[in-house]
Parts: structure tokens; sequence; C-alpha cells
């Protein structure tokens, strides 16, 4: 019987088909992903974040620097008759809300303009006057800088007197008007106490009245 010679050339052949088999799968490049066989979308990467400028500082508080004159002296009005808070301010600014200061924000709701900033014309809430029951409402004259408001009121020192050309600066930490303090007329200073407000009626009706 004649034996037969193995076939190395095969079995080398099929050694080299398996070798490169296996080399095939050490590649670094990702293979496709298939989705019906199709190939699927490549790596996407997150775009970079645009880039945002740092908030700008809030202004300074310089509460040496009140801003008058001696034609805006803060001063008291003695020649003019004794009144209270609500009708002065709604004589001055013409925005006709009645009732307790304490209210008027509250009133405004849905029928004036209210804002967070002071405007020429509005009218600023307090809260808290005195005790958490009572509020207060300025006419606010003219708006001297970004801190610094100049107001007309009555009763403020709890006389019936009416006060003119009054700042008020606003102390809070975002210059968001939060937080004022009011100048004192006897003392000609700023006043110790810190006030919390409501913000500013404005003029502007949103509704028809009537």
């Amino acid at each position: 019987m004649q034996r037969t010679k193995p076939k190395t050339g095969n079995w080398a052949l099929a050694l080299c088909l398996i070798f490169f088999s296996f080399s095939a799968c050490t590649t670094t490049n990702p293979a496709p992903i298939v989705y019906a066989r199709a190939p699927g979308p490549g790596i996407v990467r997150p775009a970079p974040l645009p880039h945002r400028p740092a908030p700008l500082p809030a202004p300074a508080i310089d509460l040496p620097a009140p801003q008058y004159d001696e034609f805006t002296t803060p001063r008291v009005a003695y020649g003019m008759p004794s009144t209270e808070c609500v009708p002065y301010a709604r004589s001055q600014s013409g925005i006709e809300i009645y009732g307790d200061a304490v209210t008027w924000w509250r009133q405004a709701a849905g029928k004036y303009q209210r804002s967070t900033r002071p405007a020429a014309g509005s009218v600023l809430v307090l809260r808290g006057y005195q005790d958490p029951t009572r509020g207060h409402v300025s006419f606010v004259k003219s708006v001297l800088s970004e801190r610094i408001v100049r107001v007309d009121h009555a009763n403020w020192l709890s006389g019936g007197e009416v006060t003119l050309d009054v700042p008020v600066i606003d102390v809070s930490p975002n210059n968001d008007w939060t937080q004022v303090r009011v100048w004192n007329v006897p003392s000609m200073q700023w006043g110790a106490r810190t006030y919390e407000t409501e913000g500013f009626i404005l003029p502007e009706l949103l509704i028809p009245v009537g």
C-alpha cells in the first residue's frame, strides 16, 4: 500500500489565511455599525460651548454722594397741607390706585405696568414700612444713576409733611432695587435702616378703565 504524503502547501495556505483574519480584527479603525445593511453615522463630537463673557459688576454703592445741588436740596415743604403718602403719590403720578400703600403692588397687577427698574414718573413701593403690615409709596421725580433716584413723598417722617427731592439709593447686592435706603432730611444723611421694595409702578395702563 502506498502512503499519501501530507499536502504541506494546503496547510501553509490555511495558516496564512487564519493569521490574516486575526490581524484584521486588531485594526485601530472601528468597524462601521450597519443599520439595515447601510453604514451608520460616524462619531459626532459635541460642539464647543459658545463663549459667554463674564457678567459686568454692579455699579458701586457710593453712600457719601447723594447728588443734589442748590436747586434740588432735599427739604420739607412746610407750606404744603398735611397729607398721607397714598393721596400724594396718586396726585403726582396720575396712577389711580386707592387703599393702603401695602396693597398698591397687588392692585397694580394686570392694570398698570410694573417694573424692577426705576423710571421717572413711576411710583416706588416699599413694603414693611415701620412694621410688616404697612407700606409706603413715593413718586419718582428723576433717575440720577444706576443706584440713585430722587423722590417726592408725604408722611415719611410721620407728621403728614411733604418732603421733596429726597435721594433714595439701591443697596441690594445685585443692583436689582430690592433693598433701598432713604435720605434723612432732618439730619441730612442717609437713613440707617434698609427697606425692602416691591418695585416700581409705571403710569402706563395695561387695560382701559371703564
